[in-house]
């Protein structure tokens, strides 16, 4: 696998220093680089480029804008990430296929953000005498990207789509990820269905299916459309609430963490940042889609057939130990727990905290952003592995990433090893699965990074703009996320977080407690708590890093 991103090409701030064009690093602080004014172009103080650095000057390679829109700002990283690379040459073949189920006239839904043009996934229901009969139905994208070509290969070596907002450097391109393999309303698709009976075993097939409706997650939790597809929704609820409730009860973790959702004012600012609004929407299809993952991984697994599963090992016992000393600490109820864990016995338990943190931060409303993360950082990282080692913070024995393949590789991986154990292709799977789970995982690890710097990105552009409008003596009303021996972390006005150091608390010394879950001072014993509320004005925003100083309001 070869590396996105080039260390020589940097992105940078053109200034002019006297006769002397300068481009100033944007995302991370450096030596400013002087530029080659030689067929520098259009190029203006204040715009964002692309240049490439080396012996002598810095040559300009790209102009990508003005650098106060957001817009220019967010593809910047992108670009300077290696993330906006050319597509390998692809012929599509013809998206018909008369050997397929048809479910034209079976009635089908997709739901998905706002923005999405990528739609992976639909859905149908349909009441049985002896329970609700559900299909899952999923691009087939290995119909249009055949195994071992060029167009596959790079698509491995990328292994995700990056979303960043407004924005997404996608994995295929987009003549596939936006249409041809896009579950687009009213028109025929090519699918890979998991049906699933109230009783007995799935099936999976290829298939033929026509979306009757395009839902937002908004549209789907205030329960606009037609009444045919609000009788399926009915359908759709009541069997994501009893899967939902299955889940939970047979311990698997109970934690929420809202994505932030960001307006742009198409002025080259951003006009709000808000928390999902729509939870409800997203068990609608999570459910269905956690599901056929399981199923299918079940079937594979079943047969002991390799491909790439989605495997989250139990936490280590200690770990789980030093969660439950924590949460005591702080004054969190706990459920009881064995004086010597094994791992099986910590995965059960970190579900019954989580169930029971749930509860508490539900009634109290101490902790709503801290305690989550504190049973987060306590478990391992889920990753990809050629062997089915089960999911432990879904408390599923066999897991894969089965549903997105327009925009994951693991899940085309996934659709080859099933259409093949099935006998509906001979595509073959990459000859060596573990270097290609370890590449994918460290790929995911980059693309969240990237997007989780994004985010922060508009986070900080809004937050300046609300200071200009308000004033920089505002204070906000915060709840302490996050503490480390240089200071504490603040979620406040419910998206921002930023960074207060211990130097700006007040009077004397602080030092941070044996747990990690209180800085105190060290003459009064004063004491800042993980969940705890505190009162915080903005010191200082670094919007080109995302970064946030705060110091008491």
């Amino acid at each position: 696998m070869t590396q996105l991103s080039d260390s020589s090409r940097l992105v940078v701030e053109v200034s002019r220093r006297g006769r002397l064009v300068v481009g100033d690093p944007y995302f991370t602080p450096g030596v400013p680089v002087v530029l080659e004014s030689k067929g520098i172009g259009d190029v203006s103080a204040g715009d964002l480029a692309v240049v490439r650095t080396g012996r002598g000057r810095a040559k300009v390679e790209e102009l990508l804008g003005p650098a106060d829109r957001i817009e220019n700002v967010l593809e910047a990283l992108l670009v300077e990430r290696g993330l906006r690379q050319p597509f390998e040459p692809h012929q599509p073949p013809e998206a018909v296929d008369p050997n397929r189920a048809d479910l034209r006239d079976l009635l089908t839904y997709t739901i998905d953000p706002e923005t999405a043009k990528d739609y992976d996934d639909a859905l149908s229901f349909r009441r049985d005498a002896d329970g609700i009969r559900a299909w899952v139905h999923i691009a087939d994208v290995s119909w249009f990207v055949g195994a071992g070509t060029p167009l596959d290969r790079g698509a491995a070596n990328r292994a995700f789509s990056t979303y960043v907002p407004g924005t997404v450097a996608p994995m295929l391109p987009h003549d596939l990820a936006d249409d041809l393999c896009s579950l687009r309303p009213h028109q025929d698709r090519l699918c890979v269905t998991v049906e699933m009976p109230p009783n007995g075993e799935p099936i999976f097939y290829r298939s033929t299916i026509r979306s009757d409706a395009r839902l937002s997650y908004g549209q789907a939790e205030r329960l606009e459309g037609s009444p045919a597809v609000l009788d399926a929704l009915a359908l759709n609820d009541e069997l994501a609430q009893r899967l939902r409730a299955e889940r939970f009860a047979r311990g698997a973790l109970q934690v929420q963490t809202p994505e932030a959702v960001f307006r742009f004012d198409g002025s080259g600012g951003v006009a709000e940042a808000r928390l999902e609004a729509e939870p409800h929407a997203h068990v609608l299809v999570e459910e269905l889609m956690i599901l056929a993952n399981e199923h299918v991984a079940a079937f594979l697994a079943s047969r002991n057939r390799n491909a790439l599963y989605r495997v989250h090992e139990p936490p280590d016992p200690l770990s789980i130990e030093h969660l439950l000393a924590k949460l005591v600490d702080l004054g969190v109820p706990t459920p009881p727990a064995p004086d010597r864990l094994t791992p099986r016995q910590a995965a059960r338990l970190a579900g019954a905290i989580s169930e029971r943190l749930a509860e508490y931060v539900e009634q109290s409303g101490r902790g709503r952003y801290a305690f989550p993360a504190l049973v987060l950082r306590s478990l391992k990282q889920a990753r990809y592995d050629s062997r089915n080692l089960g999911h432990s913070g879904l408390a599923s024995t066999a897991y894969c990433h089965f549903t997105s393949p327009i925009r994951r590789y693991p899940d085309l991986v996934v659709h080859r090893a099933l259409l093949r154990e099935l006998g509906l292709s001979d595509d073959p799977l990459p000859g060596e699965l573990e270097p290609l789970a370890a590449h994918t995982s460290e790929r995911e690890r980059e693309a969240a990074q990237i997007e989780y710097l994004a985010d922060d990105i508009c986070l900080a552009w809004l937050l300046e703009r609300l200071l200009f409008e308000r004033g920089w003596e505002e204070s906000w009303e915060g709840e302490i996320t996050g503490v480390i021996a240089s200071g504490l972390f603040v979620r406040f006005g419910e998206v921002f977080e930023g960074f207060l150091p211990a130097r700006r608390l007040h009077g004397e010394f602080f030092e941070i407690n044996t747990l990690g879950t209180a800085l105190a001072g060290r003459t009064t014993g004063r004491t800042y708590k993980l969940g705890n509320p505190i009162e915080v004005r903005v010191e200082a925003i670094a919007r080109n890093e995302g970064k946030i100083e705060l110091a008491l309001g």
